[in-house]
Parts: C-alpha cells; structure tokens; sequence
C-alpha cells in the first residue's frame, strides 16, 4: 500500500494529511450548526416554564457552543497543520461534544420530570 502521508521535512515538525483538517472542520461545522438550532429551540422557542433544569440544560449548550468555535478558531489557523496543534484541536472538539451530550442528557432528564 503507498504511503499518502505528507514527506517528512528534517527539522520541520511533521503536517496532518490532506484532507484531514477539512473533514474536522466540516464536522465542527456540522455538530455546530445542530448545537445552535437546539439551542434555539431548547432555550427560546420549547413551550413550558423555566425550570432549575433549564438551567443545567441551557448553559451546558452554551458552554458546548463554545468550545466548538474555539475548535473550529484552532482548525482554521495554519499552525493547525501541524500533527501536534491538529491534535489539540481534535481533543478541544471531543471535549465540546462530550459537554453537548451531557447538555442533551440534561434536557432529556427535564422533559422526563417535568410536570405537564
């Protein structure tokens, strides 16, 4: 099988594949574009009462959000190319999808205990 990663520059640091840094960026952009329309929804437009879940529920989305654009902020830098910053970039987006899965649990749990 040929190799296809990028020639390894002697005193350089070695560089991501192509095609690498597009598809993080287009997942980022992606699991952005669902954060906000739940959001959306979730914090402005569900029917019902504010309650002490909502809370939970709304800040973990936002804090989620937030991480997701300083992932795609990192993803869209040149440093990014490098194997070590791509990296960090890859850990900062898990991270925001970790905190948007927490975020969903919370608003599972309230529509669970909410009185109707």
């Amino acid at each position: 099988m040929k190799d296809l990663s990028p020639p390894v520059v002697e005193g350089q640091p070695p560089i991501v594949p192509g095609g690498y840094r597009q598809g993080l960026i287009t997942a980022i952009t992606v699991l952005l574009g669902f954060s906000l329309t739940f959001l959306r929804f979730w914090s402005f437009e569900a029917p019902g009462h504010w309650a002490v879940l909502s809370i939970f529920s709304t800040g973990t989305s936002m804090l989620a959000l937030v991480l997701q654009l300083v992932a795609l902020f990192r993803s869209l830098r040149l440093e990014d190319q490098v194997v070590t910053e791509y990296q960090k970039t890859v850990r900062w987006f898990i991270s925001s999808v970790i905190v948007l899965l927490l975020a969903l649990s919370f608003a599972i749990i309230e529509s669970v205990l909410e009185p109707t």
